[in-house]
């Protein structure tokens, strides 16, 4: 990439795209267009036609997603896979028709089978069964990856999908319903510790800034006690506080930091192209 050029990342107050952001302004890359949600709805195709019409992006990170924990990915199943196949769909076909240099689009992990043989190699994506609980996401992202190889293929675009693993760092969500495992821990520690010393007025300043469900700071201590145990948060008959952590404890996890994906993400889009992904004397893509 040109340190001069017009770089569009999509998402850019979010986890990912914030953390990529950063990264390009620290390695010296001025120019970008930026859209905030309410600028941009990325699910709007005639918005997002327009502002391609408009601006005309040379590099694109597509970082922008609907995304959530297990209670969000269980309850909004229709909402994960429509609303992150309208993003993909509208900047990846607009990036191809306005004549995008190069676009980068964020996986996830969970594109790989629920049961695959650990360490996962590449060639196990779709073997076998996702994981039922992120299975619409999954979807989705697996979508969204085999759409860049298609154009790729078809019409010769240069579009790099990444899978990046668990992710938590700044500006994370903490949003007990929607969060991911670290920072909705963290978070239900923090309220454990407050409820377990009495101070109600730090639970109360933490619901006024993040209210779960419409359960806020100003709500009575009898609803603010039943949100507390309905997300694992509770004082036991004795006195004690219990914060309970969800699953068995037997699947492993791997946890990265956003600064640390998001400098491997810029790497990619500086140094390594579609074609150097596809293998000598094999008609095998790997994307």
């Amino acid at each position: 990439m040109e340190k001069n050029a017009k770089i569009f990342v999509a998402g850019h107050r979010g986890l990912v795209g914030s953390a990529i952001l950063k990264n390009l302004q620290e390695k010296g890359y001025k120019n970008f267009v930026l859209r905030t949600h309410k600028e941009l709805d990325l699910c709007d195709q005639l918005a997002v036609t327009r502002f391609f019409d408009e601006e005309k992006p040379e590099y694109v990170f597509l970082s922008a997603a609907f995304v959530g924990g297990i209670i969000a990915n269980s309850l909004y199943r229709a909402d994960f896979i429509y609303r992150n196949l309208q993003i993909q769909n509208n900047v990846i076909y607009n990036s191809y028709r306005t004549g995008v240099k190069k676009l980068l689009f964020l996986g996830s992990t969970c594109i790989y089978p629920r049961d695959a043989r650990q360490p996962m190699d590449e060639n196990v994506l779709l073997t076998s069964p996702l994981e039922y609980t992120n299975e619409p996401y999954a979807i989705a992202k697996i979508a969204g990856l085999k759409m860049c190889e298609s154009f790729n293929l078809q019409y010769g675009t240069n579009y790099i999908a990444v899978m990046p693993t668990n992710l938590y760092g700044p500006n994370d969500n903490f949003d007990l319903e929607r969060s991911h495992v670290l920072p909705a821990l963290i978070r239900k520690i923090c309220l454990g510790r407050y409820l377990e010393t009495g101070n109600w007025s730090a639970i109360r300043s933490d619901l006024n800034k993040r209210p779960v469900e419409s359960v806020n700071g100003e709500s009575s201590e009898k609803d603010i006690l039943a949100i507390l145990n309905k997300y694992g948060v509770r004082k036991t008959e004795k006195g004690n506080v219990q914060v309970e952590i969800w699953g068995t404890g037997s699947p492993m996890r791997e946890f990265l930091w956003s600064e640390e994906m998001a400098d491997a993400c810029v790497f990619v889009m500086e140094n390594i192209d579609f074609e150097d992904l596809k293998p000598k004397n094999t008609k095998e893509i790997r994307n």
